[in-house]
């Protein structure tokens, strides 16, 4: 369990979170969405550790983010953030073997090498090994990037918008190799997504920010209502059910 107890958090004069308490499931997909501004990339930021926490308390399976060591952690959870700085002349086995670093520190062990032929072959990439990664599609450079957080090899994944600039193939086949992550590999994956579709299609449990607060949270055949649609988006979108989950019509 991903745990966060009264979370604030400040940029410059801006208060970006507002006392901040939820809990997230161990197991399954949980879609952090909310409209721009509520404070989605900050909270994921804060628990995956990419900035300091100054006021509340998270922990990830009893691990207290800022009291235990960088690497403890990084066996625990694994982070894929919005945007990632790595060279684009880095082949693609190469981006993926850098998930194994918290395991091996610069010594890869034969169980090392395996874990990424693995993530290779989980996430189509065995073709594309030699690629540089301005060689290859959005679509494939994203899945690469996922492949590097699988090869890692923790219980927990975050991702931040992995869908932006993906078109509607590229976005569905991350979506459902992260649904296969979840189901089959029994991790969990935490995910800020703007497309609220996708979440309802493919999430267990939705958590909905607005304003550097949380609005609501659970199920998204409980979650996703056309009040909340007016009271949290601003918008008067209609809802359809599809397979027992709402989807919102254009």
């Amino acid at each position: 369990m991903i745990l966060v107890e009264n979370v604030s958090h400040r940029i410059g004069a801006s208060d970006i979170l507002h006392d901040v308490s939820l809990s997230l499931p161990r197991g399954g997909l949980t879609a952090l969405i909310g409209p721009n501004g509520a404070g989605k990339s900050t909270l994921m930021s804060l628990i995956a550790r990419l900035q300091p926490l100054r006021q509340g308390r998270i922990s990830v399976d009893g691990l207290e983010v800022g009291q235990v060591s960088d690497r403890d952690l990084a066996q625990k959870l694994a982070v894929m953030p919005q945007t990632a700085q790595v060279s684009a002349r880095l082949r693609i086995e190469e981006l993926v073997g850098f998930g194994r670093y918290p395991w091996h520190r610069g010594y890869p062990r034969p169980e090392d090498r395996a874990k990424i032929e693995e993530a290779l072959d989980r996430f189509a990439l065995g073709d594309l090994r030699q690629r540089f990664l301005d060689e290859v599609s959005g679509g494939q450079r994203q899945r690469a990037f996922t492949a590097m957080a699988f090869a890692q090899d923790t219980d927990y994944l975050l991702l931040d918008e992995p869908l932006n600039n993906l078109d509607i193939a590229a976005a569905r086949d991350l979506m459902r190799l992260l649904r296969q992550m979840a189901d089959v590999d029994g991790k969990t994956i935490v995910i800020v997504l703007h497309d609220i579709n996708y979440a309802t299609a493919f999430a267990d449990h939705l958590v909905v920010m607005k304003d550097g607060r949380i609005a609501a949270q659970g199920a998204p055949s409980e979650v996703v209502t056309e009040a909340l649609l007016r009271d949290t988006f601003g918008t008067d979108a209609r809802i359809s059910t599809v397979e027992g989950r709402p989807v919102v019509m254009v």
